[in-house]
């Protein structure tokens, strides 16, 4: 299962079943289930009028426990200070932790196909403190470079290659792990 923004949904001309969320999942021999919507954030709730705490209660909590969760995002809280993003991620992941005891969460910090603005790195670090504080895994795609084309005209979301990019990046960090 994943919850996060536009990178994770999918945005433009790339839907929700080609997003790099999507492709990871069968990757990794599982079904895609997404929740999240464009615009949001840990604590940044877009024009959905929701965080990424919202959207697992209201999208994800009803559902069986995953082996794994994958919580993607922090693009969108450029905004918010970093102790908010990260009080906001601690609080999404002892949600998650009481919901679901025995599922494995990873956080990916925020992705950006082309330059990546300061702010961001703040998000990054923050995010990778609140996992560490909850004792799961933090995955930084900052680091990363994306190949030519992986961006659409808005110099933002990822073309269908940029999801394919991200999506084989993702499953070989997540390694063999089976999703359900």
């Amino acid at each position: 299962m994943f919850v996060g923004d536009s990178f994770t949904v999918g945005s433009g001309p790339v839907p929700r079943r080609q997003s790099y969320a999507s492709q990871t999942a069968r990757l990794l021999g599982g079904r895609p289930v997404i929740a999240g919507a464009s615009g949001t954030g840990f604590c940044n709730e877009g024009r959905a009028g929701r965080t990424f705490e919202r959207s697992f209660e209201v999208e994800l909590a009803g559902r069986p426990a995953p082996a794994l969760l994958v919580v993607s995002g922090g693009h969108n809280d450029r905004r918010c200070g970093a102790t908010q993003v990260r009080e906001a991620a601690v609080r999404l992941l002892a949600r998650v932790r009481t919901h679901w005891p025995d599922t494995r969460t990873v956080v990916v910090g925020p992705i950006f196909m082309g330059r990546t603005p300061r702010k961001a790195y703040a998000v990054r670090d923050a995010l990778a403190q609140a996992a560490e504080a909850a004792g799961v895994s933090f995955l930084d795609p900052l680091g990363e470079r994306w190949p030519p084309g992986a961006t659409l005209p808005d110099g933002v979301h990822p073309t269908l290659a940029g999801h394919e990019s991200i999506a084989a990046w993702l499953a070989g960090e997540l390694g063999g792990l089976t999703l359900r």
